[in-house]
């Protein structure tokens, strides 16, 4: 099983997300936390500036933002539509 961290302002862009979305953004988080590689959240390495992240997709609008700490843990950076890059 692996670990996931929360950067505070991940935390603060959840609670302003609508419950609806904040539903979906749990739904996919769990499923991250049981396979991270799931064909579901498209999880995929970025580029440029944030060379080094990652992002998977909650829906078609919606993406987290994160960073392997070590093979068991990750941290979440940020939660918001393709905004979300410019954390």
């Amino acid at each position: 099983m692996i670990e996931i961290l929360y950067k505070p302002s991940f935390l603060r862009q959840f609670n302003k997300l609508p419950s609806a979305l904040q539903d979906e953004v749990e739904d996919k988080i769990s499923l991250f936390y049981k396979d991270p590689n799931h064909p579901f959240l498209r999880t995929h390495k970025l580029k440029g500036r944030l060379k080094g992240f990652l992002s998977f997709s909650v829906n078609y609008e919606y993406r987290i933002v994160f960073k392997w700490i070590d093979k068991k843990t990750a941290r979440f950076f940020a939660v918001g539509d393709h905004d979300v890059y410019n954390f």
